[in-house]
């Protein structure tokens, strides 16, 4: 399979997952106090949204990958 066929597919499907998720979660670890030895640390849960401009963005990516790919 030639490159730019793999790359196309991996974006669009990347593309469609992000139209399903919308957004994705993650923790962090972030320090609230620090006196000598002693730290108070907390587990903070963080969103972020995945714009749908960008899914469309690499959807549409995709597919001229595809094109530009096959043309060659």
């Amino acid at each position: 399979m030639k490159a730019s066929l793999i790359v196309g597919v991996l974006l669009i499907v990347l593309g469609v997952a992000a139209f399903g998720y919308k957004s994705f979660s993650y923790t962090s670890e972030e320090t609230l106090l620090k006196v000598g030895p002693i730290e108070a640390t907390a587990n903070t849960r963080k969103t972020v949204g995945i714009p749908a401009w960008a899914a469309i963005a690499s959807i549409v990516l995709g597919a001229v990958v595809i094109v530009a790919g096959r043309r060659r």
